[in-house]
């Protein structure tokens, strides 16, 4: 038996990687700031995990949205990541002094996630967060799937 794809999935670009993030966190929102400052090859595109959308990837990819509190980073019909993975994978990709970063790739996931879940149980605490999504300014609208 086959996994039926709804038709908002199968709008997704195959081409770009999807970072689905926690629209209300200021954290999150300001590290897809930096991300889109530093995304020179347009490879990705933003959802947030609270959208419909977002919801959806989440069950096709097979990740509890209620229970996971992480930036998840998914290339269409190749993989997907979440938690420090995600956060090097994409690292990895922007080039300049962020690339450095995937070095910490030896790292067991086990041991840099300990270090990712410290920061994502207190994101709200140290860096607040926003009463709904982040609404992208018009120039930025075409990086962001709904």
């Amino acid at each position: 038996m086959s996994k039926e794809i709804s038709p908002s999935l199968l709008k997704i670009p195959k081409e770009k990687k999807i970072i689905l993030f926690d629209g209300v966190c200021n954290l999150c929102n300001s590290a897809v700031q930096l991300i889109i400052k530093h995304d020179k090859k347009d490879l990705f595109r933003f959802v947030a995990l609270q959208s419909d959308l977002g919801v959806e990837i989440c069950k096709h990819i097979g990740v509890d949205q209620q229970n996971t509190d992480s930036i998840i980073l998914y290339e269409p019909g190749i993989a997907y990541y979440y938690k420090s993975e995600a956060a090097l994978e994409i690292a990895s990709k922007l080039g300049s002094f962020y690339s450095l970063l995937a070095l910490f790739k030896f790292l067991p996931n086990s041991f840099s996630d300990i270090i990712y879940d410290w920061i994502a149980r207190n994101r709200y605490k140290w860096y607040g967060k926003k009463e709904s999504c982040m609404i992208p300014t018009p120039e930025l609208k075409v990086k962001f799937l709904v």
